[in-house]
């Protein structure tokens, strides 16, 4: 298997793993949900979000760089459920790395 399917595979695992999270919060089944779905489209207030990150970092081992006190300019991409996946890509490999 070459770096690339292998890269593939992680960063299918991952996205799965976020999904999971997420829908986990949004109280609907991970299967409903796309990479344009919006947070606030599935009825995660502030408080699931702050829930959805720990979730993250917890089960990668990653520090999301966010801050509650100022979630309109976030240091990461929370604007859609796929802008959320590539965040977490980019963090874990950058902590592979």
């Amino acid at each position: 298997m070459g770096p690339e399917v292998m890269q593939r595979n992680t960063n299918t695992a991952i996205g799965e793993r976020v999904m999971a999270i997420i829908a986990e919060q949004a109280l609907i089944d991970a299967s409903d949900l796309t990479p344009e779905s919006r947070l606030a489209d599935l009825g995660i207030d502030s408080l699931g979000l702050v829930e959805c990150i720990f979730g993250i970092e917890e089960a990668f081992g990653i520090t999301i760089p966010f801050n509650a006190n100022t979630p309109d300019t976030p240091g990461f991409d929370l604007s859609s459920v796929g802008a959320i996946i590539s965040e977490v890509e980019n963090l874990v490999a950058r902590q592979a790395a």
